[in-house]
């Protein structure tokens, strides 16, 4: 076979390879190329909540959140934004899921949660909830205006609005 044979191969094959390989959700490393999701969507928020001027650490003291039954097993981990006059809040969870079918269920079953008598009684009246999938994560934050000490706290929500996709609540 001629050079120029063997590199029309090559080409076909690098493009046959291409198109089956599917894409990561929001260009994050997969679990089988020894990425870790729940990181990965860790560094997403980071970045979002700085661009308007917010840190996030890693939380320090427990915090979980009503949460769905499909949540109450998952693996997560939690980031608290730095809030110098609210330091009780600004908690971010990240639930991981192992798919990205299982993390969509689990965040509609949470949107359909906080929306109803049950799960809405355990939240102050008038709080925001973002619900968000990244992936093979799901992101939940919620907040109340009327009882949110810090001006910031808003910023949040505007920088989690910018990660993955988003959740109607009540799941619809």
């Amino acid at each position: 076979m001629t050079r120029a044979g063997r590199a029309a191969v090559g080409l076909v094959v690098a493009l046959a390879v291409a198109a089956c390989t599917p894409p990561s959700g929001n260009n994050l490393p997969s679990p089988a190329s020894g990425g870790d999701p729940a990181s990965a969507t860790k560094a997403l928020i980071t970045g979002a909540l700085g661009t308007v001027g917010l840190q996030a650490v890693d939380a320090i003291r427990p915090y979980r959140p009503p949460e769905a039954p499909t949540l109450t097993g998952a693996p997560r981990s939690v980031v608290q934004v730095q809030l110098p006059d609210d330091p009780d809040h600004g908690f971010v969870v990240i639930y991981s899921l192992g798919s990205a079918t299982a993390a969509e269920k689990a965040a509609f079953d949470q949107a359909a949660y906080v929306a109803s008598g049950t799960g809405g009684i355990q939240f102050p009246p008038g709080s925001h909830f973002v619900i968000r999938t990244v992936d093979t994560t799901m992101i939940f934050f919620t907040w109340s205006p009327g009882s949110s000490p810090d001006q910031r706290t808003h910023l949040i929500e505007d920088a989690l609005d910018t990660v993955g996709i988003a959740v109607p609540i009540g799941g619809g």
